[in-house]
C-alpha cells in the first residue's frame, strides 16, 4: 500500500483512540443530563498522546469568524462548548482571558471555538446567535456577554439574545437575526457539532491543545502544562 492510501487510514485510526481517550476522561466534564459536578477538579487527560493525527482538526483558517490568533501560531487549543454549561462559564471568565494574555498576544497559541450544544433548544439558539455575531466579527465579544456570571440563568430565547448581541456591539442587528435563523449557522453549528461526537466528545467543556485532549474547566495550571509541552514538540 502507498503511503498516500495509508495515511488517511493512520488518521482514522488516531481519531478513533483519541475517541476513546476523550470518553474516558470526560467523566469530570459537564454532563447534558444535569448541571456538572466535577469542574475544576477534573483531572487531565493522560500525559502521552496516542492521538496525535487528531492535531489536523486545527482548521488554522486565516477569516475564521470563531477563532483568536495567528493561523500560523505553534499551538491550537480547540474548545468544545455550550453556553448553558456552568463550566464553560468559569472557564470563560476565570482562565480563557488569561491564555489570551499570555499566549495569544506573543502568537504562540491560537484558540479555534467550536460550538457543541448539548443542554438543548436554549443551547442550539446560543449557538446559532454566537455564529451570527461572528459574522460580524463580535463572536468572541458575544462569547463573553454569554458566559458572563450569572448570564445563563437568563436563558436564551430571541429577546434575551438580541440583548447579548447588543453587548457585544454587534452592528447591524436586522442581519444579526437573519443570519442567526438562517441555514449557514445551522450547517455551522452541525459541522461542529458531528466534529465533537466523532471524536468521543460527550460533555463539556471538553479541548484539544494540539491533538491533546483535556477534559473539563481545569486550573490554569493544566492548560499552561499542556501547552508547554505542545510549544516543546513542536520545537519551539
Amino acid at each position: 500500500m502507498s503511503s498516500s492510501a495509508r495515511k488517511p487510514l493512520l488518521l482514522s485510526a488516531a481519531i478513533a483512540v483519541a475517541a476513546i481517550t476523550l470518553g474516558l476522561v470526560s467523566w469530570q466534564a459537564t454532563a447534558p443530563a444535569e448541571e456538572p459536578t466535577g469542574g475544576p477538579a477534573a483531572s487531565a487527560a493522560p500525559r502521552t498522546d496516542p492521538a496525535a493525527g487528531l492535531k489536523a482538526l486545527a482548521r488554522r483558517e486565516a477569516g475564521d469568524k470563531l477563532a483568536v490568533g495567528r493561523p500560523d501560531a505553534p499551538v491550537v487549543l480547540i474548545e468544545y462548548s455550550d453556553f448553558k454549561c456552568g463550566y464553560c462559564g468559569k472557564f470563560a471568565r476565570d482562565t480563557e482571558p488569561e491564555l489570551i494574555e499570555r499566549y495569544v498576544h506573543d502568537g504562540i497559541l491560537r484558540i479555534e471555538w467550536r460550538n457543541f450544544p448539548i443542554f438543548g433548544a436554549d443551547s442550539e439558539a446560543a449557538a446559532k446567535a454566537a455564529w451570527a455575531a461572528g459574522q460580524q466579527d463580535r463572536f468572541r465579544q458575544f462569547h463573553e456577554a454569554a458566559y458572563a456570571d450569572g448570564a445563563k440563568e437568563k436563558g436564551f430565547g430571541e429577546d434575551r439574545l438580541l440583548e447579548l448581541a447588543r453587548q457585544a456591539g454587534v452592528p447591524d442587528l436586522e442581519r444579526f437575526k437573519r443570519d442567526m435563523a438562517g441555514e449557514q449557522a445551522a450547517a455551522a453549528l452541525a459541522k461542529d457539532r458531528e466534529e465533537g461526537y466523532a471524536i468521543g466528545v460527550t460533555s463539556t467543556p471538553s479541548f484539544l491543545v494540539n491533538g491533546q485532549p483535556i477534559a473539563g474547566a481545569q486550573p490554569i495550571g493544566a492548560f499552561t502544562a499542556a501547552i508547554t509541552r505542545a510549544r516543546t514538540a513542536a520545537g519551539e
